[in-house]
């Protein structure tokens, strides 16, 4: 059943400049301004690092172009990328009206990438139906989404399928959305993996194979610079 493939890596896909799998963390990665894109913290850390030491004008990781711009001027240029059918633009639109409290601008927004196969979206639909903002509650539509947003590799989507499955007592198909969140690095997948576990749902050798593939899932996501942007955060944090 293609609904319990093990994806190859989560819906994020890789960093555009260093190249390594996205965080699963969105506090992680920075959304560009001027060109829509996502980047990692640790090379939005790098090259903050690279202009201060050389005394250089502050411009985009990815597209090069001077972002000293007003908040008004990014929602321009965002426009400008949702008009041109930039469906991770639409995605994370949708995301900022829903922060504002906009959800039915929102749901328009993440309806629109999902048409256009954004994954994210999908899962974004999928709270709006359990939750009923804007919409009915709708336990059908809110499984659809999920579903297609686990397939696509969103990892909270496959973890949030693990939860409805538990709910409603089918536990061994819950065991088996737990183990594929758990070795694509979810942490909460693979804490309800250890309940499971504990519980004599799970085997010992699936166990210690979602064990491992978390952790390869995790180093892969590692790096001296994201480890250093955590840091730098920290103590900013602090101040």
């Amino acid at each position: 059943e293609i609904l319990f493939r093990q994806p190859e890596s989560s819906n994020l896909g890789d960093c555009p400049i260093c190249f390594l799998p996205f965080p699963l963390d969105p506090q992680k990665t920075t959304f560009t301004g001027c060109c829509s894109k996502s980047v990692c913290n640790g090379c939005i850390y790098a090259n903050m690092i690279r202009e201060l030491e050389g005394s250089l004008e502050h411009r985009c990781e990815f597209c090069r172009r001077s972002v000293e711009i007003s908040g008004e001027e990014r929602e321009r240029n965002m426009m400008k990328r949702i008009e041109a059918s930039d469906r991770e633009a639409m995605c994370e639109m949708g995301t900022r009206r829903c922060g504002e409290g906009d959800y039915s601008a929102a749901f328009d927004y993440w309806t629109r990438a999902a048409a256009l196969g954004d994954i994210h979206a999908h899962f974004e639909l999928s709270i709006l139906y359990r939750d009923g903002r804007v919409v009915e509650k709708d336990d059908k539509k809110q499984l659809h989404h999920l579903e297609v947003a686990a397939i696509g590799g969103d990892v909270s989507a496959r973890n949030n399928l693990g939860l409805f499955e538990e709910k409603t007592g089918r536990t061994d198909r819950a065991v088996k959305h737990y183990i594929i969140a758990a070795k694509l690095g979810c942490d909460n997948s693979l804490d309800a993996l250890m309940l499971c576990y504990r519980d004599g749902l799970v085997s010992k050798e699936d166990f210690a194979g979602a064990l491992r593939g978390h952790q390869a899932a995790i180093d892969a996501m590692k790096s001296p610079q994201r480890e250093a942007a955590e840091e730098y955060k920290a103590g900013v944090n602090k101040c």
